[in-house]
């Protein structure tokens, strides 16, 4: 995760960001998603946040040829067709290295929709990210063709350039609610947690299984998003943890339950405190976890 949260995001802390994962050969970096929270718990970690897609913008700039991907927008506070376009513009100056995760906000979110003057759409929110992926799939993949749905209704344009991957861009999903798993199941094309630890995913990929099984589609991508915290002393609802052995065993975990991607959250923004942190994360838990 870039370190685009809290007082000290800079640019400095995404280009230190940047430059330790092609030193460790990561395959990619992530960014999160919050506008305009309202003041308390939340403005705590996210009142002062540097916007999703522009630092995707940013770094695509650098052409380091990483993957970006977002952890993960929230489609229902914002303008779908326009987000249509931003990733797709960053798909094509990437050639192809774009992922959208997207989310539909946790229910304590609706002052930050009303902030936004999207309160009206916060008890549909999980039906607009639902027309939201339709929709993408409907512009990426090319001619233009009515659109209509619940909250959309396009007649009369034309869409272009169209994304480097088309209409197979990657669409992730997270969330833990059964409505959740089924929009990954049957929409998505891979399934990113967060906060979760292996033992609960386990059990979430059981019905992820069984969804997709009924409706003859392939498991999606699996991806977890995770802070990572060297000791125990920590009051997340779920970080990878401990000494080094316990960090390396929910690693290899988590690669034993078919996770492709680990995205991390370290927790810093100091450029020097965060590239050890990455340092000390490859070298003591990734490396031999998975040797």
């Amino acid at each position: 995760m870039l370190p685009t949260i809290g007082p000290g995001a800079s640019r400095r802390a995404i280009d230190a960001a940047v430059a330790a994962a092609v030193r460790l050969g990561w395959a990619s970096v992530w960014v999160t998603d919050h506008l305009m929270v309202p003041h308390g718990p939340e403005a705590e970690e996210y009142g002062t946040i540097l916007e999703a897609v522009v630092s995707l913008g940013y770094v695509a700039g650098g052409g380091t040829g990483l993957t970006i991907g977002t952890s993960v927008l929230i489609p229902p506070m914002r303008n779908p067709v326009i987000l249509a376009k931003q990733l797709a513009t960053l798909d094509v100056l990437t050639g192809g290295k774009v992922i959208a995760g997207v989310g539909v906000a946790d229910r304590h979110d609706l002052p930050e929709f009303t902030n936004l003057g999207a309160a009206d759409r916060f008890t549909r929110r999980g039906a607009f990210v639902d027309e939201t992926i339709a929709l993408w799939r409907h512009l990426w993949s090319g001619g233009n063709p009515p659109f209509t749905g619940e909250f959309h209704d396009l007649q009369d344009y034309v869409f272009g350039p169209l994304p480097a991957q088309g209409g197979d861009l990657p669409i992730w999903t997270g969330g833990r609610s059964a409505a959740a798993i089924r929009r990954a199941a049957l929409l998505a094309d891979g399934y990113h947690a967060a906060q979760t630890g292996p033992s609960d995913l386990r059990e979430r990929l059981l019905a992820l299984q069984e969804l997709c099984d009924e409706a003859g589609r392939a498991m999606p991508t699996l991806s977890v998003r995770a802070r990572v915290h060297f000791g125990s002393d920590h009051d997340h609802p779920y970080a990878i943890s401990g000494d080094a052995g316990e960090m390396q065993n929910d690693v290899a975990e988590f690669a034993g339950l078919g996770v492709e991607h680990l995205v991390v959250v370290l927790g810093t923004t100091d450029p020097a405190e965060l590239t050890g942190r990455a340092e000390r994360f490859q070298s003591e838990v990734v490396e031999p976890a998975l040797a």
